[in-house]
């Protein structure tokens, strides 16, 4: 769980500090990706905090979530419907269900000991 933790603080500190930029038109597919991320790294404490974590089912899950919602946000692009949506109200809630049960792991573990 430490190795993660400093893998996410790593690439947060290399991304703030490289002047990578991408076009505005792309905002949209960029957002709801790094959502789809972000719900990936969420689920993996999540199941790392439960026992179960499984590395292929991670990396599938990141770059496949990832890839689906932008591909989701470009077919609705495409034919003038905000489909978007669909990714982002789906990944919202799983990220803040993982936050909910991280956070209970935590706290309960406390009360036990």
């Amino acid at each position: 769980m430490l190795v993660a933790i400093l893998g996410i603080v790593i690439g947060v500190v290399v991304g703030y500090y490289l002047p990578i930029t991408y076009s505005p038109v792309y905002s949209t597919y960029m957002s709801v990706a790094i959502l789809a991320c972000l719900d990936s790294v969420f689920g993996g404490i999540k199941a790392s905090l439960e026992g179960k974590f499984n590395t292929g089912i991670f990396i599938s899950g990141f770059f496949g979530n990832a890839i689906l919602a932008a591909i989701l946000a470009y077919i609705g692009d495409r034919l003038g419907v905000p489909l978007y949506y669909a990714a982002i109200f789906a990944f919202g809630v799983r990220l803040f269900q993982n936050f909910a049960i991280i956070r209970r792991h935590f706290f309960s573990s406390k009360d036990v000991n």
